[in-house]
C-alpha cells in the first residue's frame, strides 16, 4: 500500500479506497495480494475494523474454579482482569486504575479478593468495585469531593460465555456470540463437550513467532493439504498409525458459520471402535454417548470423520490428533486436544497462547498421557509447531519485499476456473455447513472472506460519510454564487 493510506482513509479520499477495494476484490476471488502477511498499514485496519469488533477468546472458566481467583489477559493493546468474585460470577475487567491509568494487576495468574493499584494505593474488589483510597478526606474532602461510592473498574463491553469458553468483544453493540458463531457452535462441542462437566485446561504456554498472525489462523482452518510435505519426517519416523501423510485428502474440510476445519477418515466400524481406534477409553465413550447429539455422533458414526484442525475467525483455533506417545512400548494412540490464540503484536509478530484440554472426568493417567501428546506435537517446541513456525516465518519475511506488493498468491485450490468445486460438496454430511473431500482452499478462502467483510464494513460508512461531506461542500458553493 502506498504511503499515506491510512491518512488518506480518515478523508474517505480515492486513492485509498481503490488500493483497499482492489485488495479486497482480490481476496474473495482466492488471490491474495502477497503483501498482506507483511504491512503496518494492513494491520492498523485489521487492529480497528477485526479486533475491535470480533469475538475474541480470553479464558476458560476452569482456569478461575474458585472465588477470588484470576487471569490477566489481553487483546492486542488492551489488558483485561478476568476474575470470579466473591459471588462465584465471572467478572472481565479493563485493567487500568481509574485515577492515574497505572494497570492495577500485574501479575498474570493468581487468588486476590482485592487489587491494589501500585502507583497510589486505590483498591477495588475482584468484582471491580473501587472501595478504597487513601487519604480520602484529607486529599478529595471525603465523598463530596469524590464519590468513591457505584465507581467501579470499567467493564469490558460485552462478555459472553460458551461450553465454559470465555469470550470478549470491544463493541458494545456486538452481535450475540452464538449468533456470530453460527453453526461453528456445533463442532465445538467435540472439542468442549465431552461429557456433561465439560473440559479443564492447562496453560497457556506462551511464546512468540515473527510471523503474521493471518498465516497460523489460516493453517488450521483448513489445510490438509501442508501436512504430506511439511510433517513428512513426522510421519516416517512413525509417530502415527498412517504410512503416510497423502491420507488426509480422504478427510472433509467443512465450514459453518464463522468457522471451519478439517477431518480424518476412520477405519469403518461402529462409532464405539471408531473412537478406541483414536484411542478414547471406554467409560469416556460412555460420556460422549450421552453428551454428543445424534447429528455428532452420526458425523463419526456414519460419516466416518474425525474431526482434526479448526479455527473460529478471527484467530481462535483448535487441534485434535492422536500420536503414539510410546512407540516403544505399543502401538497405542492417546488423543489430544489443544486449543489456542494466534494474538497479533504487529504485522510481522504473534504471540501463541496454547493450551491443553482435557475431558475433566478422564482417568488421571488419561490425562498425563494426552498432556505429554501434546507437549510431543504441538507445545512451544513441539515436533509440528517447529515445521510449521519454519515455513509462516519465512512467508512474513519475504512478503516484506518491493516484489511482494506485485504478487498475487494462488488460493484457488479446489476450484475450476469458472469458480466451480473440483468436486461437489457431500450431499449428506451430517454436520452443518458445507462439506468437501479431498484437498482444498476452501475453508482459507472463507475465513479471509470475513476477512474482508470486517475489513470492508467501515470503508463503506467512510465513503458514505465522504458524499455527505462532498454532497453539503457542494451545496455551500452553491449558496455562495
Amino acid at each position: 500500500m502506498s504511503k499515506g493510506c491510512t491518512e488518506v482513509a480518515l478523508l474517505g479520499l480515492g486513492p485509498f479506497m481503490n488500493d483497499v477495494s482492489k485488495m479486497l476484490a482480490d481476496v474473495r476471488r482466492g488471490m491474495i495480494p502477497a503483501y498482506v502477511y507483511n504491512d503496518s498499514e494492513v494491520y492498523e485496519l485489521e487492529k480497528e475494523h477485526i479486533f475491535e469488533r470480533s469475538w475474541v477468546f480470553l479464558a476458560h472458566e476452569s482456569e478461575i474454579p474458585d472465588p477470588g481467583d484470576y487471569v490477566v489477559r489481553r487483546v492486542l493493546e488492551d489488558s483485561f482482569i478476568v476474575s470470579r468474585d466473591e459471588s462465584g460470577s465471572v467478572r472481565v475487567m479493563f485493567n487500568m486504575c481509574l485515577h492515574r491509568g497505572m494497570q492495577i494487576c500485574r501479575a498474570e495468574v493468581g487468588n486476590a479478593s482485592h487489587f491494589r493499584c501500585p502507583y497510589h494505593g486505590w483498591s477495588y474488589r475482584n468484582d471491580g468495585k473501587l472501595v478504597g483510597l487513601p487519604f480520602h478526606a484529607e486529599a478529595y474532602g471525603g465523598e463530596d469531593g469524590f464519590n468513591k461510592s457505584g465507581q467501579t473498574l470499567l467493564p469490558a463491553p460485552s462478555v459472553e460465555t460458551i461450553n465454559g469458553l470465555i469470550f470478549v468483544n470491544l463493541d458494545p453493540n456486538a452481535q450475540p456470540l452464538r449468533e456470530y458463531m453460527g453453526d461453528f457452535a456445533f463442532y465445538l462441542d467435540f472439542y468442549t463437550k465431552q461429557s456433561p462437566q465439560g473440559v479443564e485446561v492447562r496453560g497457556p504456554q506462551r511464546w512468540r513467532v515473527k510471523a503474521n498472525w493471518k498465516i497460523g489462523a489460516e493453517n488450521a482452518a483448513g489445510d490438509s493439504y501442508h501436512t504430506p510435505q511439511t510433517h513428512r519426517s513426522v510421519v516416517e519416523i512413525g509417530l502415527f498409525r498412517e504410512p503416510t501423510g497423502s491420507k488426509r485428502k480422504e478427510g472433509a474440510l467443512y465450514w459453518a458459520g464463522r468457522g471451519g476445519g478439517t477431518t480424518y477418515k476412520l477405519p469403518e466400524g461402529t462409532f464405539r471402535e471408531k473412537l478406541r481406534y483414536v484411542g478414547y477409553t471406554e467409560e469416556m465413550i460412555d460420556r460422549m454417548e450421552d453428551s454428543w447429539s445424534e447429528e455428532h455422533k452420526r458425523v463419526v458414526s456414519e460419516d466416518g470423520f474425525m474431526i482434526s484442525a479448526a479455527t473460529l475467525f478471527p484467530n481462535f483455533s483448535f487441534i485434535h490428533n492422536w500420536p503414539k506417545v510410546d512407540a516403544t512400548a505399543s502401538d497405542d494412540v492417546v488423543p489430544f486436544i489443544t486449543m489456542r490464540v494466534w494474538q497479533p503484536i504487529s504485522a510481522t509478530e504473534t504471540e501463541v497462547m496454547s493450551w491443553f484440554i482435557v475431558d475433566k472426568n478422564a482417568p488421571e493417567d488419561f490425562k498425563e498421557a494426552s498432556y505429554k501428546g501434546y507437549l510431543m506435537c504441538f507445545g512451544s517446541t513441539g515436533m509440528f509447531e517447529q515445521d510449521d513456525v519454519e515455513n509462516w516465518v519465512s512467508i512474513t519475511s519475504i512478503a516484506a519485499g518491493s516484489m511482494a506488493k506485485r504478487l498475487l498468491l494462488n488460493s484457488r485450490m479446489g476450484l475450476t476456473s469458472e469458480d466451480k468445486p473440483l468436486n461437489p460438496p457431500l450431499a449428506n454430511f451430517h454436520g452443518p455447513g458445507t462439506a468437501y473431500v479431498g484437498y482444498g482452499e476452501f475453508n482459507q478462502r472463507a475465513l479471509l472472506s470475513e476477512w474482508a467483510d470486517f475489513i470492508e464494513k467501515p470503508l463503506e460508512e467512510v465513503e458514505r460519510l465522504a458524499m455527505g461531506e462532498k454532497k453539503s461542500k457542494d451545496a455551500s458553493n452553491k449558496g455562495s454564487k
